[in-house]
């Protein structure tokens, strides 16, 4: 054999030796490896205790108490609406964040700790850990959310102050300055993971104390449904409550992320946690360091993601791209070339449409690609600034009053199972009727909706929503796609044609 593999398993080691007809044993030499000299073998640390040796004193715990009990609720993920975060709630469990009930963080039996003159105190914990000798921590958002101060716990047990510097809801860090110099700090990673790597998660789970688990990069660029910036590494070492904003090494220390949810039905590890990029996670601190918080590019328009259904509606060649729904009235979208029905495929030649005019100053002029009707254009466009804690233009949808309706109602749709009159004023068509087992109720489409157009023609009037239906069909389209206006903005929504 030119190569030779060991397996240690329960303090053993079986060597195959194939020719004699041999088989030795011989005492394991170390535990936990897998080694081979072959090309393409598979090799793993003997042991990580180096390692952790180095980055655990730079890990603290972070401890905030809070005058009213801000208990943490899973559902309140940063971006998202309440039906969205009525879908989280059946998927995260967000975790490090209350032991209102625990003796050790304010007292047992009551709701929010014991009572006083104050009145109620409840006690947020989490993890952290030190990017600079000076005292800087980062840490997650909810962990010290409505806080300004905080209590960070050294990994000698020593406890410091420590004040808020900034907080980013939108992709739940906070940066946090401790009292005092020559605290030991670790470094982020130069790289980014690959999937499969070896990573290392410390902090400190349900108040233990300082804890390391082990484990993989399960996959990378996870959308966890929590806002428009979601990037997220996907790891499989125990990351439990008050893990949260401690940091996930890669196996030289340094590191690659922020330890920030779980996926978890039971509240506890199931072996699959998602942790902020370290790349993410020093733009952030970096601007929350610089004025405390944290300024994004924006646009102002409404995107959705591209189905099939609507790739083919749009005549795309595969479904990729960000598709305008809606441009909001007085932003940069609307003094550029940009309209709905465009598809956005890159700026500045980069993909991911969101995360890319995020991290853009306001007032930098991008480049936008587009696809339209079919053709690829490019313009350019000047960022403005994110307003508040809008994301996205986010038109409320308005039901037509009864008073501006004509007598041109009719179920002018029944293969599509929904029944529409004009809204008036040239407003498009409101739907007044939706099959429950047709095709528009199972793609979302409700009564009050409001029908601004239908593969690509305005409509106003029940002939125009016919005529664009016909030119639809006649152009050969399976599906045709109806531009709406409902109370969560503008979308789009592809109807299956019927031949005939």
């Amino acid at each position: 054999m030119t190569s030779r593999i060991r397996a240690a398993l329960l303090g053993t080691v079986a060597v195959a030796a194939v020719g004699a007809g041999v088989l030795a044993f011989e005492p394991a030499r170390a535990p936990f490896v897998a080694s081979a000299t072959a090309q393409g073998a598979i090799t793993a640390p003997n042991s990580f205790a180096d390692v952790v040796e180095k980055v655990k004193p730079a890990v603290v715990s972070v401890r905030v108490t809070q005058a009213a009990p801000q208990a943490m609720n899973y559902r309140e993920l940063p971006g998202m609406d309440e039906d969205e975060n009525g879908q989280m709630e059946r998927f995260m469990r967000r975790f490090g964040e209350q032991f209102r009930n625990d003796p050790r963080f304010g007292g047992p039996g009551m709701p929010g700790g014991p009572r006083g003159p104050g009145g109620q105190r409840g006690m947020s914990q989490g993890s952290g850990f030190f990017i600079s000798a000076d005292g800087f921590i980062v840490t997650n958002n909810h962990v010290v959310r409505g806080a300004t101060e905080a209590d960070i716990v050294l990994d000698s047990g020593r406890t410091v102050k420590a004040k808020v510097v900034g907080t980013d809801p939108r992709t739940d860090l906070a940066l946090l300055k401790a009292e005092g110099t020559d605290f030991p700090f670790v470094r982020f990673a130069a790289s980014a993971p690959r999937i499969g790597d070896w990573v290392l998660a410390v902090g400190n789970p349900f108040g233990l104390g300082g804890t390391v688990t082990a484990g993989i990069v399960s996959a990378r660029g996870r959308d966890i449904g929590s806002g428009p910036y979601d990037d997220f590494i996907q790891i499989d070492a125990a990351v439990n409550r008050g893990n949260s904003g401690g940091p996930t090494f890669n196996a030289n220390g340094e590191v690659i992320g922020v330890n920030t949810a779980i996926f978890s039905p039971s509240g506890g590890n199931v072996g699959i946690a998602f942790a902020i990029p370290s790349e993410t996670t020093k733009t952030v601190i970096a601007a929350l360091r610089e004025g405390g918080t944290v300024e994004r590019g924006w646009i102002g328009v409404q995107i959705q993601a591209i189905t099939p259904e609507i790739a083919e509606g749009l005549k795309l060649p595969k479904p990729e791209g960000a598709l305008v729904a809606g441009v909001q009235p007085g932003s940069p979208a609307a003094s550029s070339e940009l309209k709905p029905s465009d598809v956005i495929v890159s700026v500045d030649g980069q993909p991911e449409l969101s995360r890319r005019i995020a991290a853009v100053r306001p007032g930098t002029t991008v480049r936008l690609t587009v696809i339209r009707d079919g053709a690829e254009r490019a313009f350019p466009l000047t960022l403005g600034r994110l307003p508040g804690d809008q994301a996205s233009a986010q038109q409320p949808g308005r039901r037509a009053p009864r008073g501006e309706m004509t007598p041109e109602t009719a179920p002018a749709t029944p293969r599509l199972g929904m029944s529409v009159e004009p809204a008036g004023r040239g407003e498009g068509m409101v739907v007044t009727e939706v099959d429950p087992s047709g095709p528009a109720a199972q793609r979302g489409i409700r009564p009050g909706d409001v029908i601004l157009d239908v593969a690509g023609r305005s409509v106003s009037s029940l002939r125009d929503v016919r005529e664009a239906l016909t030119a639809a069909r006649a152009d050969g389209r399976r599906s045709a796609l109806i531009r709406l206006r409902s109370g969560e903005g503008q979308r789009f929504v592809a109807i299956p044609l019927n031949p005939s």
